[in-house]
């Protein structure tokens, strides 16, 4: 403190950060890089740990012995499905009922704002079908959920069987002190919408639906299972959630504990686990397992039913069954010992489960990195937007002064306040274009078009977006002669504390995204000035603009996924991430597409005009 009180040392120090800023940016930069990469090395992260004693203290002896009865059921439901073309409520009414439940139905309807091309619907009809399970021994204020979805053709057939199975045997214990409530939800996240919404009494997305007739507590905990095969390998945890929502740790330990137990191999982001960490090979599984992660949270979007419990604080996953690891192989019998283990774990809670971590990366299911190690990555990358912000604040603060030929020294005139808000105004003015226009506009360009609806939505925003990059020429016609060279430097002071205000906020909601907007967006607003090259600085603030980012992203992903793809393939893929960003943002409040169309965006064209500065 001293330092700063007393003005000539803090004259000094400013000078010290203002003299090197370039260097220490470079610096911070790489340093930020480096420690996100050595999150996967394994002596850097923490191992997993049961945090709840609740879960952790008893011992369960699990004893479900109907898995072939199970699956038997599966196929009779998939016979069902057949015949009537869709979810066979009046059977699964029936079935639920000949097991003791509380059965209960609830039809919901909703319309898409443009058609779903990938299935092929424009509204969206259904049913969920819910048996309820009273808990024999306490008050019936608390509940657990087992969902499974009803998907089309042969897939998850063998889910429902399960769930009713566990349904059956559940029933004839006397332990349960909550409430269970067995799920099969039609057309997979809609559906799952619908009887959240209809459960807590709130309508956020505008969907219709019929309100439940039968409640029982208050969630705890939910999960959701998706089987589509009599052979399993392994189970894959998935949890990734809706806006990046993380459930707590707590759950995915408790998960790879019975997974342990019962002998079941287990996998995340579809990865075998390795021991071998201090080879280059262990390495780089652990940062593909992590770096999947990343780009899943980042996405914003629900990879599973579970995603959507966790908006209302209900810890939730999705257990997915795997049948690609031929040697190894698990019977029914055994998934439903585990799921049957979980579930009596999760009854023994006295409260919500809360003493583990909310944020979280995981480069295995036994190694975790936690809030405290991954958030100084994102502070060093910030940091650099403070340094820049220092340097043009200093430089704003005493302008060089220039001497005429007569003598006469001259102070360059202060920027109007018109040449700074006309860009900002006229970037966010894009950006709202960006937001509204493809889903409104797409009637119009159907009619004039040979075009079908979707495909209008997604063209009229990629044309938004690229006719953003004539902003500067249009922006610079508005005003009345040419801007100063302390007007860019305003500019720029304005658009990079924005973007760390922005990348600030972004991070603390979901680290993932705040993260790789970062790694493309820094560089950018560090370095750019009008007096860089044009033609190549263009190309780099294309190459590193949001649009391309999420582009590579979907490359990057198909890599790591081990699914690579051709450049039509992945143009194609990536017109159908577009279209359904836009959809989840319309169905279930995903907040990506408004972020990176309101906010990302005009930030982007801000550094953008800075470049053509006149």
């Amino acid at each position: 403190m001293g330092l700063l009180s007393d003005p000539n040392r803090r004259r000094a120090l400013i000078g010290m950060l203002t003299r090197l800023n370039a260097p220490i940016c470079m610096i911070c930069y790489m340093a930020g890089v480096a420690w996100f990469m050595g999150l996967a090395f394994e002596p850097f992260t923490l191992r997993t740990y049961m945090s709840e004693n609740a879960m952790g203290s008893t011992m369960v002896e699990e004893r479900f012995p109907a898995g072939e009865r199970a699956l038997a059921t599966g196929r009779e439901f998939a016979a069902h499905k057949k015949k009537t073309g869709g979810m066979p409520v009046d059977w699964l009414i029936r079935t639920m009922q000949a097991r003791g439940l509380e059965v209960y139905t609830q039809r919901f309807s909703r319309k898409l704002p443009f058609p779903d091309e990938d299935k092929e619907r424009y509204m969206v009809k259904g049913t969920n079908v819910y048996g309820i399970l009273r808990a024999p021994r306490a008050p019936r204020t608390e509940a657990l959920v087992l969902s499974a979805p009803c998907s089309p053709g042969n897939e998850n057939n063998q889910a429902v069987g399960l769930l009713l199975g566990l349904a059956q045997y559940f029933r004839s214990q006397i332990y349960w002190a909550k409430d269970i409530i067995f799920l099969v939800n039609e057309h997979d996240l809609i559906g799952m919408q619908a009887w959240l919404e209809g459960y807590h009494h709130t309508n956020t997305t505008g969907m219709d639906w019929s309100p439940l007739q039968g409640r029982g507590g208050s969630i705890q905990a939910a999960l959701s299972l998706e089987l589509s095969s009599d052979v399993v390998t392994s189970l894959d945890l998935v949890l990734e959630g809706l806006n990046g929502q993380l459930p707590n740790l707590d759950l995915a330990n408790l998960f790879y504990a019975f997974c342990q137990k019962i002998g079941v191999l287990c996998t995340t982001q579809g990865k075998l686990p390795r021991n071998d960490w201090d080879t280059t090979s262990g390495y780089s599984h652990a940062v593909q397992t992590m770096m999947l992660m990343v780009l899943k949270q980042a996405s914003g979007r629900p990879w599973g039913d579970h995603g959507l419990f966790l908006r209302y604080h209900i810890e939730a996953a999705s257990i997915k069954g795997v049948n690609s690891f031929r040697q190894y192989k698990t019977d029914a019998t055994t998934v439903g010992r585990l799921l049957e283990g979980m579930y009596r774990k999760l009854n023994n809670l006295l409260e919500r489960l809360h003493q583990s971590y909310f944020f979280y990366l995981m480069p295995s299911l036994t190694r975790f990195v936690s809030i405290g190690y991954y958030m100084p990555a994102f502070g060093l990358l910030a940091l650099i937007l403070l340094l820049r912000a220092l340097d043009l604040w200093v430089q704003l603060s005493s302008p060089p002064t220039r001497t005429t030929e007569d003598g006469v020294e001259v102070v360059p005139t202060s920027p109007g306040v018109l040449s700074i808000l006309t860009p900002l105004v006229i970037s966010h003015l894009t950006g709202v274009a960006l937001y509204t226009l493809p889903v409104l506009s797409q009637e119009l360009a159907v009619q004039h078009f040979p075009v079908s609806e979707t495909e209008a939505v997604v063209l009229t925003a990629i044309a938004i977006y690229t006719a953003g990059l004539a902003l500067p020429h249009n922006t610079h016609r508005l005003l009345a002669g040419e801007g100063t060279e302390q007007g860019w430097k305003v500019l720029k002071l304005v658009a990079v504390l924005y973007l760390a205000v922005l990348l600030g906020c972004t991070a603390l909601i979901n680290f993932s995204l705040g993260f790789i907007l970062a790694l493309t967006l820094v560089p950018l607003a560090a370095f750019i000035t009008p007096h860089v090259p044009k033609t190549l600085s263009a190309v780099v603030m294309v190459i590193l603009s949001p649009g391309l980012t999420l582009l590579f992203a979907v490359f990057f992903f198909q890599e790591l996924q081990e699914t690579p793809v051709t450049l039509q393939e992945g143009w194609m893929l990536y017109l159908s991430v577009i279209s359904q960003g836009i959809l989840d943002h319309a169905l279930y409040g995903s907040l990506l597409y408004p972020l990176a169309a309101l906010l990302v965006y005009p930030c982007w064209l801000l550094f953008w005009n800075i470049l053509f500065w006149k």
